[in-house]
């Protein structure tokens, strides 16, 4: 088993496409082909051509691309009932994508032949005998999706059995298994897969699940252990209802777990990195506690926990976090200590010790501001951002002089407020103004306009989610609110934040922090 090459097949734009509130468009399915070949995805599942004008314009530009590894794969079923593969219109367009392979799902579950397509068990395979060899006629590498095989096994396995032998005896090159209702556990994945490997063993076998019982990953890895060679999955696992295998963390599953080669390491340093452009690309709100590329997946906010980590990360820790291209987070807050803030202080000056006066203060400072309402386990951008100045570490990037803010109402076109604001950078003063919808966009617009003639790298960032807390709602309208800012350059993410009785100042403070923040790792200066 352990030569053995585990083919990652991506469905996004097929499968990801059908989930609740995904619709990619033309420009976005080649930005996530170019993402997926360069994480070494083996084939990608593009859509029908046959199904919409969209796809049919993908297929016409997808074949400029200069792929490295994946092969794309159009999408489609069987012929029709009652006439030849040669008169299938379906079909017809699914060559007209020119893609050297083809998917092809057809049924495998008699109930499903008899009752929902209302045709004969012997018109089915035929439906699946001339499709394949009519598409191996036309030099195609043929992929049969087995709709409903585990169900249908189950339920009749010589049927279910037979759909796959004309289907290798027409030429299909894969035979994938599909548990198209998500219904099967690993334990009956493994066996059934394990007995068509056995029948089978001159054709490659996949596997594809969807995750209605939350076992899709689980299943997908049991039948790569029983055999299986093509593991068929979404990035981030999004789909029809509650999605479909995830291959974000079947692929670390399969290669850091099973020891099986899947893609390179280098690739799979990339994988973070690959699974939040695909999510902020389908505008998906990225999964945190995500294993493997979540931003939890290796958080340790628990004082005892944190002093294993750092003594042995292997404590608390299955893999090393940048194997996935992830990172450790050592979250501050009251209960993690000065040991988790020396950490992150020692970044900064490696001279630091627990008992450093700095380290100290730094707690003290903690603590009061956690007692005004800060929360920085959640913010540790802004904690970053804190530690640097406490340690007289930070240069400002720019000065604040003063914004006006004005509001309007009623709005004008959804714009209701206006802001104008004045900065200093490097001694240089400018102001800008800014329309938005709601005075926090505003204040947003004029700082980016007012900035970016100094720092480009601005342009780089996007707003991805804006909460507000009330902190203290006795007080009603005088209350504290906290405002969490998170913000993307579309390779990290970090989140940021403000505390006032003003939620203006405290959504000035948290975009204040995001910029700054950005401008800190990049580098950059005026």
């Amino acid at each position: 088993m352990a030569h053995r090459r585990v083919i990652a097949y991506d469905s996004t734009l097929r499968d990801g496409a059908q989930a609740q509130g995904v619709s990619f468009s033309v420009e976005d399915k080649l930005k996530v082909v170019q993402r997926l070949d360069q994480l070494g995805i083996g084939y990608i599942e593009a859509g029908n051509p046959g199904s919409n004008p969209k796809d049919l314009e993908f297929f016409a530009r997808v074949g400029e691309l200069h792929l490295q590894h994946a092969k794309i794969i159009a999408f489609g079923s069987t012929r029709r009932i009652g006439i030849t593969a040669t008169e299938d219109k379906n079909l017809q367009s699914l060559l007209s994508a020119n893609t050297t392979a083809v998917a092809i799902f057809g049924k495998s579950w008699d109930y499903q032949v008899t009752d929902i397509l209302r045709t004969t068990l012997d018109e089915n395979l035929a439906m699946i005998a001339d499709t394949i060899a009519y598409l191996k006629a036309q030099g195609k590498e043929v992929v049969f999706d087995a709709e409903h095989f585990y169900d249908g096994y189950q339920a009749n396995a010589d049927y279910a059995m037979q759909t796959l032998q004309v289907a290798v005896d027409a030429g299909a090159d894969v035979l994938a298994l599909c548990d198209t209702n998500g219904g099967t556990f690993p334990n009956e994945v493994f066996s059934i897969t394990q007995t068509v490997v056995s029948r089978f063993p001159a054709v490659q076998i996949g596997i594809h699940c969807h995750n209605d019982c939350e076992m899709a990953v689980a299943n997908s890895v049991a039948a790569v252990q029983a055999g299986a060679i093509q593991v068929q999955g979404t990035i981030n696992g999004i789909g029809e209802r509650c999605g479909n295998a995830n291959l974000v963390s079947i692929i670390p599953n399969v290669q850091l777990k099973l020891g099986l080669a899947c893609i390179s390491e280098s690739q799979l340093s990339e994988l973070t990195a690959a699974a939040r452009f695909v999510s902020e690309v389908a505008n998906v709100a990225f999964n945190d506690k995500a294993p493997y590329v979540g931003q939890d997946a290796f958080a340790h906010k628990g004082g005892m926990h944190i002093d294993a980590v750092n003594k042995n990360p292997k404590s608390y820790e299955h893999i090393n976090p940048g194997m996935v291209g992830n990172e450790r987070h050592i979250l501050v807050s009251e209960v993690a200590g000065r040991g988790a803030i020396l950490r992150k202080l020692q970044q900064i000056d490696p001279s630091l010790t627990k008992e450093s006066q700095a380290a100290v203060n730094i707690l003290e400072q903690l603590k009061a501001l956690e007692h005004e309402g800060y929360q920085f386990e959640n913010a540790e951008s802004s904690f970053d951002l804190l530690m640097q100045k406490l340690l007289g570490k930070f240069k400002p990037f720019f000065s604040l002089k003063q914004y006006h803010v004005n509001i309007y109402e009623p709005s004008a076109d959804g714009l209701n407020s206006s802001v104008t604001i004045h900065v200093s950078v490097n001694g240089q003063e400018t102001s800008a103004t800014a329309q938005g919808d709601g005075p926090v966009n505003a204040l947003d617009k004029a700082m980016r306009k007012s900035l970016q003639p100094f720092y480009p790298a601005i342009d780089e960032i996007k707003l991805v989610d804006y909460k507000v807390r009330v902190l203290d709602s006795n007080l009603a309208t005088a209350a504290k609110v906290r405002v969490l800012i998170e913000s993307t350059d579309q390779q990290s993410n970090w989140t940021t934040i403000g505390v006032s009785s003003d939620i203006i100042q405290a959504s000035w403070l948290a975009l204040k922090d995001a910029i700054e923040y950005k401008l800190s790792q990049s580098r950059t200066s005026p």
